[in-house]
């Protein structure tokens, strides 16, 4: 009863600081799930990402409602992310079957990286949009659609993180969208990645039902408190207090 209690409490900060902050929940769930409750990294990675798939899920719908999704970016995205997860799961369970519990050092590697890689693109997201603000999208850059779709959707398979911030990030180097659109576009294809990555880790047996129930029992009332709160506390120190622990959290996931 007290780790089902724990693992609701966990679900309820991590959805209460997306709220607040918008961070992607890969980025602050997945390290809690492997520290906080020492879950086998390869069962936390499968596990968030159904976590993801659901509560991304009324977003997704809130954005399609306003408008705010470009449908041919999704789809552009989405042909190079599928094939990408696919390709990011197989990894996993081929290097299980071959090193069994060493595929967990290669998981905790991997988000160690993201976890320093990430915090340190948000922090200076802001100077990366006022940069490239206003800039008209090319021909080249629909090209390139499919490619962060690849890219992203692989380090999603192994690690579960990026669906949002890292293919974020990349979409901001190629589009000049409004804010609005961007995110909207963005959550959308975080849907489909992290349902298709979900239900390959499910099959692999990399998803623990009950605690993605428990989770999601705790996530989604927090996030609503979250939003709430997000008008009534200092957001952006918070962000930057948050980026600097998954720092190093990460840099401790790297030389562990």
């Amino acid at each position: 009863m007290e780790l089902l209690l724990l693992k609701v409490l966990i679900g309820f900060t991590v959805g209460t600081l997306i709220g607040l902050t918008g961070l992607g929940g890969g980025v602050l769930l997945l390290p809690m799930l492997i520290f906080g409750l020492h879950i086998s990294p390869i069962v936390a990675v499968g596990s968030d990402a159904m976590c993801n798939f659901f509560t991304k899920i009324p977003a997704t719908i809130i954005h399609l409602v306003k408008g705010t999704v470009r449908r041919k970016v999704v789809l552009a995205m989405a042909v190079g992310s599928i094939p990408g997860s696919f390709l990011g799961v197989r990894l996993l369970v081929h290097l299980r079957e071959l090193h069994g519990a060493g595929v967990n050092d290669f998981i905790k590697s991997a988000v160690g990286l993201l976890l320093v890689v990430i915090p340190a693109l948000l922090l200076f997201q802001k100077r990366i949009e006022d940069r490239l603000v206003g800039r008209q999208p090319t021909m080249k850059s629909f090209a390139f659609m499919s490619v962060i779709g690849l890219v992203g959707g692989f380090l999603v398979g192994i690690t579960s993180v990026g669906s949002g911030s890292i293919i974020m990030m990349l979409l901001l180097l190629f589009y000049s969208f409004p804010p609005k659109i961007m995110v909207g576009t963005d959550i959308a294809h975080a849907v489909i990645l992290t349902g298709v990555t979900g239900l390959m880790h499910f099959l692999a047996g990399n998803v623990d039902g009950h605690l993605v129930g428990a989770i999601l029992l705790g996530s989604i009332p927090g996030g609503i408190v979250g939003s709430y709160l997000a008008t009534r506390v200092p957001v952006l120190w918070l962000r930057r207090i948050l980026c600097t622990v998954l720092l190093m959290t990460g840099a401790r996931m790297l030389w562990a």
